[in-house]
């Protein structure tokens, strides 16, 4: 066997057999054999050192191992030393033929070198070493314990040492453990040649890229402390600047690939987007209803509060006197916390832009890294799956302005995190990481998580269904991390969700409805954002555009169920198919009807209804469950279809997935203009009517219909406060939550009147009720900008607070404050 392309393989007495040639091609050595152990030494103009190395390792496998022909082999890779090095290893060998040199006519790097020595290699396992030998050859006896512990051997034995120059560049290592390099590592002989061969990058790279490819082929790695010796810790060897920038260069070839998907999902997270970020003043999502409106009130107050040091979990900069408990609204703290200076220094609709745009990218990019690396092989067949998880239509929908429900790039790591906890390996590591990610996505939305946990769940009882005896054997290790997690969520979580629970403003659950489930037409027609999709068709089956949580589209659902018949000898693919059908069935709701007829039946959301949290959930959205479950079938079929050897067939395929996919494609979000700040805020004018303390009442009031007054507030700064709002909070003596605050007589008179009905007799009871409501408000001046039907609230109001108004640049304002008449 020789070496890869540049290297030279030597006779089996060490001796070159040719003249290096460009290439550097020779004769092949003799062939020794299986051995049981080989030793692998890269080197390069080690000269100085390379003789005392190879008489410590001889010595040591001779006493370890013995001293036959078929006990071990030391193979030492000279990498166009300039020095002595072949010469010493040569004469080495002359004495021992169980000393085999490779040589390269030039320097290729120290990837290289291990490659070409690893291929050449007949051990039943190899060791790799480095020619200064920094760690001790008596270490290997921990390697070999390692690699043959636990019911499935390891594939490697990573010695836990550390490439600095790696480590220094960020190249990254194998997931999960501290080593990132093969500088003193025991490898299963065939797997280490098999993972060898696979790799390209000739320098320090390589040692990321075989254990990344090593860990994608499901094999078991171990770590193990080793120790190192005195000489060679007391003199690290030296990195020149050329090695660093061959690093970064195989930095960027190690992570091209997934640099490049991660291009593409952003190119396609902007797409859905450009019409906002055209003209991110003037442009508002036009299907968000008040969602954008609220959503940038989030990230302003959360600026707000955190830059003046106050509680961020309360404000009552709208809903006055009461407040708002923000813990108990989709604040997404998370990240508008961290995003505070780009809000100060760009402005709330930008943060609101960039997190959409970003968080839809990042979703998808974990949803691809963990299809990649749990269920196929094929990066791109992984970035199809992640893009369809992402990026499907109720996904799109939700964008609108539901970034809770788009930033989801936490949920697959849980995941993983969850499924790294049945393999039971390090089951305290697991457990901690899984709360801390789990606390984190509490901060970025809790329903998403809910509804995820709900699939798990489905998603565990389907595999105890199938496989009862995997599922029972990673029961133990799960439920063992799920305890750890829980020990490092509570201390966490207890005052924040106390707050949210229990503190001002808490509700108990918020009203949607009789009946929020999909309509089972939604299952299989389009989106309006879809590319075959039609608004009208979509929005007479659903709540409203933002809650089109299902519309998958027939021709995707059908991929879906060919799929699952395709490859049902798959556990993955039967447990899939049978969370996604439980998934679908749970987001019909708890009444279900029968499409053209007039019979309703009882649905399977019936059963949940009244659990805590559940009954808060809009049980539609369990339908977005479907999205993860679709994607990974698509990267199931899309990694068969492409190794399909007949063309005719791959190409039928690749029809049938083209044919699913295209039809819900998704479309820009629509836009339209915003509706302008009234001057009278913009301009600062407010200043002199709303004392510090006071509220400032628009008419109408703001409410789930009509936010644009969260607007204002944001463009002033915060520096008044609002009757009314759009927001959750309490109603009633039973703290039903609801969507605004709980409506007075006044605010409900001017909201009737502005939207067409005819202002009432004003008596002296509507008189003293409006006294009331201002005075509950804390209101310190009304104000009715120019609108429709403006001349109708102004003569009712004036009539109800007994004063005519002032005219101030673009609005009516009447001064209502304490020592107004």
């Amino acid at each position: 066997m020789t070496g890869t392309s540049g290297m030279s393989a030597g006779a089996d007495s060490g001796a070159d057999t040719g003249t290096d040639s460009g290439a550097g091609t020779a004769a092949a050595p003799a062939w020794l054999g299986a051995v049981e152990l080989s030793v692998v030494i890269p080197a390069h103009d080690d000269e100085h050192r390379i003789g005392t190395t190879l008489d410590a390792v001889r010595e040591h496998l001779d006493a370890r191992l013995g001293t036959g022909p078929g006990d071990w082999e030391l193979v030492v890779v000279d990498d166009g030393s300039a020095d002595a090095t072949a010469a010493v290893v040569g004469a080495a060998a002359a004495d021992e033929p169980r000393i085999r040199l490779i040589r390269s006519g030039h320097h290729r790097g120290r990837g290289a070198a291990l490659r070409a020595g690893v291929l050449a290699s007949a051990g039943e396992r190899v060791l790799l070493t480095d020619a200064g030998l920094r760690t001790s050859p008596t270490e290997l006896d921990r390697l070999e314990q390692a690699l043959g512990q636990g019911d499935e051997p390891a594939a490697a034995a990573l010695g836990r040492s550390g490439n600095r120059l790696v480590r220094a560049l960020g190249i990254p290592g194998i997931p999960g453990f501290r080593s990132d390099t093969c500088g003193f590592a025991l490898f299963d002989g065939d797997r280490a040649r098999a993972a060898f061969g696979a790799s390209v990058l000739d320098g320090p790279a390589i040692d990321a890229e075989v254990l990344r490819w090593v860990r994608r082929q499901g094999w078991q790695v171990a770590e193990v402390p080793v120790r190192r010796t005195a000489r060679q810790a007391a003199r690290p060897p030296r990195r020149t600047a050329g090695d660093r920038r061959r690093a970064l260069v195989e930095l960027f070839r190690l992570n091209a690939g997934g640099l490049a998907v991660a291009a593409v999902f952003l190119a396609l997270s902007a797409y859905v987007f450009h019409g906002l970020w055209a003209d991110l003043d003037g442009r508002y999502l036009n299907d968000a209803l008040q969602d954008q409106n609220q959503w940038e009130w989030f990230v302003g107050v959360a600026t707000d509060n955190i830059t003046h040091l106050r509680n961020p979990l309360f404000t009552t900069a709208q809903g006055m006197p009461d407040g708002v408990n923000l813990m108990a609204n989709a604040t997404m703290l998370g990240l508008t916390v961290p995003l505070i200076p780009v809000t100060l220094l760009f402005g709330e609709t930008v943060t609101f832009a960039l997190v959409l745009t970003l968080g839809m990218a990042a979703s998808a990019w974990t949803w691809y890294w963990l299809i990649r690396r749990r269920f196929v092989h094929s990066r791109w067949a992984a970035a199809a799956g992640g893009a369809l998880a992402a990026f499907a239509p109720p996904m799109v929908s939700h964008a609108n302005g539901h970034p809770n429900f788009v930033v989801l790039f936490m949920i697959p790591l849980i995941i993983d995190r969850a499924l790294r906890l049945c393999d039971g390996r390090n089951v305290v590591r697991d457990g901690v990481l899984l709360g801390l990610f789990a606390t984190y996505q509490i901060f970025l939305g809790e329903e998403p998580l809910l509804i995820a946990a709900l699939g798990m769940l489905v998603f565990s009882l389907a595999y105890l269904l199938v496989d009862r005896r995997r599922a029972l054997a990673a029961a133990r290790p799960l439920g063992l991390g799920m305890v750890v997690a829980a020990a490092v969520c509570v201390p966490l979580l207890i005052f924040p969700l106390y707050w949210q629970f229990f503190g001002p403003q808490s509700y108990h659950s918020v009203l949607h409805g009789d009946n929020a489930g999909n309509s089972p037409r939604a299952l299989v027609e389009y989106a309006a954002r879809s590319l075959f999709g039609d608004a009208e068709t979509a929005g007479r089956l659903s709540l409203n555009t933002t809650e089109q949580n299902a519309f998958y589209g027939w021709p995707l659902l059908a991929f879906g169920v060919a799929v699952c018949v395709w490859m049902w000898r798959r556990t993955v693919v039967r447990v899939l198919a049978i969370t996604g059908a439980a998934a679908l069935l749970l987001s019909l709701g708890p009444w279900v009807p029968v499409p053209r007829t007039e019979v309703v039946l009882p649905g399977p959301w019936r059963l949940m209804v009244k659990l805590p949290l559940f009954e808060s959930v809009i049980e539609g959205r369990v339908a977005m469950v479907c999205a993860p479950v679709l994607g990974v079938l698509l990267a199931l079929a899309l990694d068969r279809i492409v190794r399909v050897r007949t063309r005719e067939l791959r190409t039928l395929g690749l029809l049938g997935v083209a044919a699913a996919l295209i039809p819900v494609l998704p479309l820009p979000l629509a836009v339209r203009e915003r509706a302008p700040v009234p001057a009278f805020i913009a301009s600062g004018s407010w200043k002199g009517y709303v004392k510090d303390g006071e509220a400032l009442v628009p008419v109408p009031l703001p409410d789930p219909g009509q936010a644009d007054a969260l607007h204002w507030q944001v463009e002033a700064d915060f520096g008044f406060r609002l009757a009314g709002g759009y927001f959750n909070g309490p109603w009633g003596p039973d703290r039903i939550g609801i969507y605004g605050a709980t409506p007075r007589h006044l605010s409900n008179l001017l909201r009737d009147v502005r939207y067409g009905a005819q202002p009432p007799e004003i008596t002296p009871e509507w008189r003293e009720q409006a006294r009331q409501d201002l005075e509950f408000w804390k209101a310190g001046a009304v104000v009715l900008p120019f609108q429709d039907r403006g001349t109708e609230l102004r003569d009712m109001i004036s009539e109800l607070l007994g004063r005519q108004p002032e005219k101030v640049l673009d609005v009516w304002v009447w001064r209502v404050g304490p020592g107004q008449p």
